[in-house]
């Protein structure tokens, strides 16, 4: 790093892409809110290998690995400055030796905490207000998180980079945290806005920054608005593929994949569950995995 700066306290914030997009979506909104500054770029040769090149008419393409970078700005007064580390793709090895190498660097920035945002998988419907789940590396830390109603994660894992940096932190004898943004994992693979606008708002929280949530929050309504829209086709696809019962047998007539009938207690619970979506669209994902089960969808 060719610059030499000082810092007031600052906290190190990490991102890297994962379910839902929660991190990397919160990061970027941090960096631009922020008007964050490049502070770094760390090389990207010790952490990806390359596998394929690009042609186009018959040219080979320069190859664009996945970029990692730091930002930095100034918080607020008597507060903690922020660094921020973005990564556009984890590496797929050496994660926790990386994860040591950026903590190395955050002390010799003055780091005094470390945090990660990350994604917590539910049957959540898309168009429910999320919760906020949390970790630390230390008491103080979860208590915290408790006093702003972030609910503990009690048992779990966090995958991938967003995690093992707090493993490595917690080693280095760095506080660090983690908000988890509940997602639906109906919809994991989708970018879900609402949930990295939920850790934002405990982070700013945390740090003392005022920042501007609006467009976050529009965005947020459009997906879930999308997301609600493709449930109901799904819900409707599922209808359509249930089979009508027989009136004079107490049996489905049209088979299942596997070939077998379905009963008419089956037929029925499907029935029940289709009506108690109706009402509480949670009861979806319930009703999905049941046709799942026969066979069905």
């Amino acid at each position: 790093m060719a610059q030499i700066i000082t810092l007031n306290r600052p906290w190190l914030v990490a991102v890297w892409p994962g379910m839902g997009s929660v991190a990397l979506t919160a990061g970027y909104y941090l960096m631009a809110k922020l008007g964050m500054r490049q502070l770094a770029e760390l090389s990207p040769q010790d952490l990806f290998d390359v596998e394929q090149i690009e042609v186009k008419d018959g040219l080979v393409r320069k190859i664009d690995q996945p970029r990692s970078r730091l930002f930095v700005c100034s918080g607020p007064i008597e507060g903690h400055d922020i660094v921020l580390f973005i990564g556009e793709a984890q590496p797929p090895a050496g994660k926790y030796a990386f994860c040591q190498k950026l903590l190395q660097l955050g002390t010799s920035l003055g780091v005094e905490r470390v945090f990660t945002f990350a994604a917590m998988a539910t049957q959540m419907h898309p168009e429910h207000a999320p919760r906020v789940f949390g970790v630390a590396t230390e008491p103080d830390g979860l208590a915290e998180l408790h006093q702003l109603e972030v609910k503990n994660l009690e048992d779990g894992m966090i995958s991938g980079m967003n995690g093992v940096l707090l493993a490595a932190a917690m080693d280095e004898g760095i506080d660090g945290a983690c908000p988890l943004g509940e997602i639906p994992h109906l919809f994991s693979r989708a970018p879900f806005p609402r949930a990295a606008l939920s850790v934002l708002e405990v982070f700013a929280t945390m740090a003392g920054l005022k920042i501007d949530f609006a467009e976050l929050a529009e965005q947020a309504l459009q997906m879930e608005r999308r997301l609600g829209e493709v449930l109901s086709n799904i819900e409707r696809a599922m209808r359509r593929a249930l089979p009508a019962p027989d009136d004079d047998e107490d049996v489905i007539v049209v088979e299942n994949a596997s070939g077998n009938r379905l009963s008419s207690e089956d037929h029925d619970r499907i029935e029940a569950l289709f009506e108690a979506a109706k009402e509480d669209r949670y009861r979806a994902y319930e009703l999905k995995r049941e046709l799942d089960l026969l066979e069905v969808f």
